[in-house]
């Protein structure tokens, strides 16, 4: 079996992270809408069919780590837990990624306007969660429904101030805290 540059030896090891770092150069070199997945697989080392192993396209990249998070928050509230407490599990331990990088520099990767869709998307996915729980809990239907989208809204900034503050400074979680603490409880 050869490598990558034709030598006998084991192939290069592939994860979505190093497929992530080649798609942050890339966006950086070139803009997100202008680079392929073709483009960031041949960066990465592996041939295109090899990238759908490990993201669904370029934008997994970006938020398949949120995405993951946000279901297990739902996961969790569905199960019985507290709203806030999973709602806080999404940054518990959340390293600086892609994602953090990408809000972080997204003027210089021309992705302003993915970031402002892809953001709603997760926001509004995030109220749906919200609002299920504060719906549980005994709360008017419309009153759960604006305080659901306060929720959504204070975890998509929390995380745009904590990648525009340098996402290795301070913690995601306290940067969450902070927003969440902002959303009225009833």
């Amino acid at each position: 079996m050869a490598n990558q540059k034709g030598r006998p030896g084991r192939p290069k090891a592939i994860s979505r992270d190093m497929l992530a770092e080649a798609a942050i150069e890339l966006f950086l070199e070139q803009g997100y809408d202008a680079t392929s997945v073709a483009e960031i697989a041949t960066r990465a080392g592996v041939g295109r069919s090899s990238f759908f192993n490990y993201a669904a396209g370029k934008a997994d990249l970006l938020w398949g780590a949120l995405d993951e998070r946000i279901r297990a928050a739902a996961a969790a509230v569905d199960g019985g837990a507290a709203l806030r407490e999973a709602l806080d599990d999404i940054a518990r331990d959340f390293a600086p990624d892609a994602l953090a990088l990408a809000f972080a520099h997204a003027d210089a990767m021309r992705l302003e306007e993915h970031l402002e869709v892809e953001s709603a998307l997760r926001m509004s996915r995030i109220a749906q969660i919200a609002a299920r729980a504060l719906r549980v809990a005994g709360t008017d239907p419309l009153v759960a429904d604006v305080t659901a989208g306060a929720y959504g809204a204070a975890v998509l900034q929390a995380l745009r101030a904590w990648s525009q503050a340098g996402a290795g400074a301070s913690p995601f979680a306290w940067h969450l805290a902070r927003a969440l603490d902002v959303v009225p409880t009833r």
